[in-house]
């Protein structure tokens, strides 16, 4: 015996047309084993870059019309440059001349800066032409 839910739902949906929709199965992946991947080829190390000779990386001095060119004529002077007088040239502030001067000038450049103090308490710098 056949309850009459059932027999209504039936009736139903081969009035309409339509099949009952079907259940969808769930997307799972393949199973695969518990264990850790295997290792693949180690890739081949990287070669450290070729590099340039310590004589080709000392400036040779710097280019017309520059800073840097005007810094390096003030410093040859035979009594140098004061502080002022740099900032002045170059439109920089006191702190970046500073820097300049030690690490262009005395460590790329590979040029001895003489730091003197005067009797005005003025600091000037120069270097051995």
């Amino acid at each position: 015996m056949t309850s009459i839910a059932e027999e209504t739902g039936t009736a139903q949906a081969t009035a309409t047309g339509k099949e009952p929709k079907a259940t969808k199965k769930a997307r799972v992946g393949q199973k695969r084993a518990h264990v850790a991947p295997k290792k693949g080829k180690p890739a081949p190390k990287a070669k450290a870059p070729k590099k340039a000779p310590k004589a080709a990386k000392k400036a040779d001095g710097a280019r017309d019309g520059s800073k840097a060119a005007k810094i390096l004529d003030l410093l040859k002077r035979p009594d140098g440059a004061t502080l002022g007088e740099l900032m002045k040239t170059t439109g920089w502030m006191a702190h970046s001349v500073r820097g300049f001067l030690s690490g262009t000038v005395g460590k790329k450049m590979g040029l001895a800066v003489a730091s003197t103090k005067g009797e005005d308490g003025e600091r000037t710098y120069s270097v051995k032409a």
